[in-house]
């Protein structure tokens, strides 16, 4: 299930930086570090979008305008959905950056169904590659049309689906099908201006900084419908609690949500 957070925002033309989502991974481990709920503080089956709304750019980054921010969130456990919301919207005051943010409300956006070929676009840069300590490998470039790119997000996958403990092994290895295809003219055209589709990003573990090189480009994925489903709800690659990877389906309208009516979080 996938959730709109909405927060006011208290102080306009505030920024963050461009990639801010290693301080949102910052804030999120904190309400479950310091939560009441002892069994989710090592919860990583969830992800999570960047700030939207009204913004600018300048060299500081991205300064918001707008009297609303989004947060997207996305996570299959009811349980946890429900405690973190009760965890943010007990904050009075949030802190990102320099915004200054209060929660005002939430938003349930509609399922999505989705088959076995699926054409999707990154809200958040994809990471085929898991990060070390002292090691430069995670930010080596991997041509996102080889079978090597497709076979790493395959592995990361799979790994990440049979740690749910929601699959058995013979579900998990009936999923051999899985092809990463990106959209060949978007990748052209970003070269031939010269644009990037591949970039460094910082992200902190155990307050470790590491860098990883992440995707940004829309593409095909030809997949079962399980890890079809299971990619848009948990996110795809790596990281993806950190929120990297999380995608949405293309031609989606992102204004289809429900309004949350049925849940009341105190303050």
């Amino acid at each position: 299930m996938r959730t709109r957070i909405i927060f006011s925002l208290k102080n306009r033309g505030a920024y963050v930086p461009f990639h801010h989502q290693y301080l949102l991974a910052q804030f999120i481990k904190g309400l479950l570090l310091f939560g009441p709920e002892k069994s989710f503080q090592s919860f990583t089956h969830f992800n999570f979008s960047g700030l939207k709304g009204q913004t600018k750019i300048s060299r500081k980054g991205l300064h918001f305008y707008s009297a609303k921010v989004t947060l997207v969130f996305s996570c299959p456990d009811q349980a946890f959905r429900n405690y973190f919301l009760s965890q943010v919207f007990g904050q009075k005051d949030i802190m990102i950056g320099s915004l200054h943010l209060v929660p005002d409300s939430v938003e349930d956006e509609q399922p999505v169904h989705i088959g076995d070929e699926s054409k999707f676009l990154c809200i958040s840069p994809i990471v085929p590659l898991q990060a070390g300590f002292n090691d430069e490998q995670s930010k080596k470039f991997i041509n996102p049309e080889s079978d090597e790119f497709s076979d790493l997000l395959y592995d990361a996958t799979i790994k990440r689906m049979e740690d749910t403990g929601q699959f058995s092994a013979e579900q998990l290895a009936s999923f051999y099908k899985f092809q990463v295809v990106p959209d060949a003219d978007y990748l052209q055209r970003i070269q031939e201006a010269h644009k990037k589709f591949a970039r460094i990003y910082p992200l902190y573990d155990n307050d470790v900084k590491f860098e990883v090189r992440g995707y940004t480009f829309p593409f095909t994925l030809y997949a079962a419908r399980e890890v079809q489903q299971f990619v848009y709800e948990h996110g795809l690659g790596y990281f993806c609690h950190k929120g990297f990877g999380m995608l949405d389906v293309a031609h989606n309208d992102p204004a289809q949500r429900n309004a949350r009516q049925d849940v009341v979080y105190a303050r």
